[in-house]
């Protein structure tokens, strides 16, 4: 299930998100950064909230304003943006069509996977909230 607007769903569930501030994470000691055993605390980045969608409607208010949550306590707001020129996402294939010489005999197969026509752009600092949210 593909958890972002209908707007912005690709058949990958690609997107590309711009991030224009700083993102502080907490220290090492930091209780509320996750620990599973045998790796370092880990804090969740990039919990995307869409506030103002209703799925449904053709109205694009709602691409005014995006929260990414860092860890329980930061909240960066952002909105949606239509790419100037959409974007191609590319990967080595495996089988397939040769499509350039790599220069040692052998030939680099790619693919076009994804193409991307809209950015998620967060250009403010975060903000705390409450670990509530």
């Amino acid at each position: 299930r593909n958890p972002l607007p209908t707007l912005l769903h690709t058949t990958a569930g690609l997107a590309i998100i711009e991030l224009q501030g700083t993102i502080n994470l907490p220290s090492e000691n930091d209780v509320d950064a996750i620990a599973t055993e045998g790796r370092p605390r880990e804090t969740p980045v990039g919990r995307l909230v869409f506030p103002n969608y209703v799925q449904g409607t053709d109205s694009q208010s709602w691409m005014k304003r995006v929260y990414m949550y860092v860890g329980k306590h930061q909240r960066l707001t952002g909105e949606v943006k239509k790419l100037p020129r959409a974007i191609a996402v590319i990967r080595k294939r495996t089988h397939g069509v040769e499509m350039k010489d790599a220069g040692n005999g052998e030939t680099e197969e790619l693919e076009i996977v994804e193409i991307v026509k809209y950015k998620i752009l967060f250009a403010t600092r975060p903000e705390p909230v409450g670990a509530m949210v």
